[in-house]
């Protein structure tokens, strides 16, 4: 049995990819809040004042 991508397929995937991308970056900023990754979130305006630097 051969899966083939068809046009239904395609046109499938043009209606759910705005919803794909909202869902991945979501889950990609959770990611970053809950690891406390200081590399990327020191970048974020507004959530890097957890990150001052003492002179």
């Amino acid at each position: 049995m051969a899966f083939r991508i068809g046009k239904r397929h395609i046109e499938l995937a043009k209606v759910w990819l705005p919803s794909a991308a909202v869902f991945g970056a979501t889950g990609t900023f959770a990611f970053l809040y809950f690891s406390e990754w200081k590399l990327i979130n020191q970048y974020i305006p507004f959530y890097n004042t957890k990150y001052k630097i003492e002179e």
